[in-house]
């Protein structure tokens, strides 16, 4: 069948109007025949004569307006040509494949490439690959930000569908065509992005400065000069804040309100917060240096929010120690600094605060149930047990929560079990304990403040007052809502806190030698025999403990080791790697021992006794996770590098744990934290 242009639409109605109006003529021919024969006949005439003319000039015109209409046609299509060829905006048309094929003047000056210009678009943008161009699958829109010789552009795809472009036209046969071209636009956006960063650079950012041992501080030199050292104090913070164009307003003693640009906050990141360091120097003879913790919020919805967000930090940089500063934003908590060792608080005050609260809670309910953290250990055991004794003294029923007791844990577990002193119930595990908790029952969670690596993490759902008592420090992931929460980082172990708190619950109250034995058991593993983190409460507390009944010489004897684990740690020592002269890392391959991960933390311990070394980690692959043990004496925070790694503890003694990778992986990434830390001076 021969292909013809044909008009269609208002065009071939005006067209054929003259014919229309012949038909009508007809029509009133027809009529006047009836009326009167004579006027038919002439109207007839007329009629046919009409018809001819206008026939003639319908086959004559025809073909003149026809290449008149193409002629528009073409003129019109060179001038949008000639529009979009000249057009502000950078345009170009890309086949399937993502080829160049046409360009216009401003995408050509953009590019910098003469007319012609047909290689691929990711030639020009490498962020623009094939697979993200708009196709034939679904995408018909696509848009991209770019950078190109240090502009921002927003890039814009549309898919332009021959076939349907083929379809809608008579001169084309579209069957079996499928193909589509792609149009891109250039948005120049430098100038804007520009405007906005500037308008973010200059809003406002909170900030909380406390000086962490102010009393102590003050303690440490006469008393004619206290003055004196916090003039130097307040002039050194002042001075600081001056210099970035900031402001500070001292609140109380030891206190201060800091505004500053956001932009002033990235020279802070980038110089690390040295107002830390700065301040240590003040010394007027004072034995005890000064040291500050800070507390940033920013991009907040509003200043109130960035004054919370501050607020938050502040208390996130305490609860890990002090010394050091935090950057709150809605999506991110950033940390800088504690490199120092945490300073032991003298009074007693907040632990006599905190038990009077803790016997309010659990007065106020019928059952208390005790947690610890997976995979429990002496110390975690030992303070729920001290928490079992101030509920059983309060006559309340309480539970400990544990399900499966490692090698170490379980010499104490056996003191309970088959004791006729003790109920049958006295340990329980999760599936017991989320059947007995409820709203009348209160939820004690002992040496872990994760809520994620608790023995139980649903019980934090299940029960509505919740008791914190920890001390390691507090990272991003901290138990939410707590009815009560003391997170004290200076202290030893979680059975040190507790001891101290049960001689503040109930006067003259009574504790059995095997609950004395397990926190006493709880101090000595986390000091590591009274040489780590051993201050004078410490201390005080293992003597309220042993004149209550603790016997050394049995402690001792339930953890003493067996040959294979000896075997195991001393095998692990041996094998260990000095990695840039002052890390020592090993691997500990106890596969035949129920508890391997105890193994590899004693052998992390151990390697500190090599002269030379600030930090040692051992490495253990056990149930298809591979548990880092990190130990420090008092140079190296191997919380931050742990953190780094998914983990967290103390300065001197932390862990993470790491999925889906080998041990040979697992000591490359370990290597490549500390030598990013170690670039960037964070330890």
């Amino acid at each position: 069948m021969k292909n013809r242009i044909r008009l269609k639409g208002r065009i071939k109605t005006y067209l054929n109007f003259a014919i229309y109006l012949g038909i009508l003529l007809c029509a009133v021919d027809m009529a006047l025949f009836m009326l009167d024969f004579r006027a038919g006949l002439l109207t007839l005439a007329f009629t046919i004569f009409y018809f001819v003319i206008t026939l003639m000039l319908y086959f004559y015109n025809k073909p003149i307006i026809m290449n008149e209409l193409i002629s528009f046609a073409t003129e019109y299509g060179q001038i949008q040509r000639k529009l979009l060829r000249d057009l502000d905006i950078p345009y170009a048309l890309l086949d399937e494949n993502g080829k160049v094929i046409w360009t216009n003047v401003a995408f050509e000056n953009v590019i910098h490439q003469p007319k012609g210009y047909s290689k691929s678009i990711t030639s020009l943008f490498t962020t623009i690959t094939r697979d993200k161009l708009p196709n034939d699958a679904g995408m018909d829109e696509a848009q991209y930000e770019l950078a190109y010789e240090q502009k921002q552009y927003v890039a814009k795809f549309h898919r332009i569908s021959l076939k349907e472009m083929a379809e809608n036209s008579d001169m084309i046969d579209a069957q079996g065509y499928d193909g589509y071209l792609i149009a891109m636009y250039l948005f120049d956006e430098t100038a804007l992005r520009i405007a906005l960063q500037e308008v973010d650079d200059q809003s406002l950012s909170v900030g909380l400065i406390y000086l962490d041992n102010y009393e102590e501080a003050l303690a440490s030199v006469e008393e004619v000069r206290r003055s004196l050292l916090i003039a130097l104090i307040d002039r050194k913070v002042n001075k600081y804040i001056s210099a970035l164009d900031g402001i500070s307003k001292k609140l109380e003693k030891d206190k201060y309100l800091v505004i500053l640009r956001k932009k002033t906050i990235a020279q802070l990141q980038a110089t690390r917060f040295d107002l830390l360091e700065e301040v240590k120097t003040v010394n007027i003879g004072n034995e005890m240096a000064v040291t500050i913790s800070i507390g940033i919020g920013l991009d907040g919805l509003s200043y109130a929010q960035n004054y919370e967000f501050a607020h938050n930090a502040i208390d996130l940089a305490l609860g890990r120690g002090g010394d050091q500063a935090v950057v709150k934003t809605p999506g991110s908590i950033t940390y800088y600094g504690g490199k120092s060792q945490q300073v032991e608080k003298n009074t007693r005050v907040k632990a006599r605060v905190k038990a009077h609260a803790l016997r309010e809670i659990i007065t106020g309910k019928d059952r208390v149930l005790v947690m610890g953290h997976r995979m429990a250990d002496v110390d975690s055991f030992g303070a729920a047990v001290g928490i079992y004794r101030i509920a059983q003294t309060l006559e309340r029923r309480v539970h400990i929560v544990l399900n499966d007791a490692t090698t170490s844990v379980q010499p104490l577990v056996d003191l309970f079990k088959n004791n006729p002193e003790y109920e049958e119930d006295m340990i329980i595990n999760n599936q017991q304990a989320i059947e007995l908790a409820g709203s009348n029952t209160v939820l004690v969670v002992v040496d872990v403040n994760k809520p994620s690596i608790t023995e139980c993490p649903e019980l934090l759902r299940y029960c509505k007052s919740v008791v914190v008592l920890d001390h390691h420090r507090q990272g991003t992931e901290t138990i939410e809502n707590a009815t009560l929460s003391y997170v004290e980082p200076y202290a030893s172990s979680s059975c040190e806190m507790v001891s101290e708190i049960l001689q503040y619950t109930y006067d003259n109250i009574k504790i059995r030698t095997e609950e004395a034995d397990c926190m006493y058991a709880g101090i000595v593993i986390d000091t590591n025999n009274f040489m780590t983190k051993t201050g004078v409460r410490t201390f005080e507390a293992a003597a309220f403990l042993r004149r209550n009944g603790a016997d050394v010489t049995r402690v001792r004897k339930l953890f003493r080791e067996d040959a294979m684990e000896y075997k195991a740690k001393a095998d692990a020592v041996s094998q260990a790697e000095i990695y840039k002269q002052y890390f020592a890392i090993s691997i500990c391959t106890a596969d035949d021992l129920p508890s391997p991960t105890i193994i590899g933390a004693q052998a992390a311990n151990e390697l500190l006794n090599i002269k030379g070394i600030k930090a040692s980690f051992v490495l253990t692959d056990y149930q298809g996770k591979i548990y880092v043990s990190a130990r420090s004496i008092d140079e190296v925070n191997v919380q931050i590098i742990m953190e780094r790694m998914g983990g967290g503890g103390h300065l001197n003694i932390a862990a993470c744990q790491m999925e889906n990778v080998g041990l040979l992986e697992a000591i490359g990434i370990l290597k490549s934290t500390l030598d990013t830390m170690l670039a960037n001076r964070e330890i």
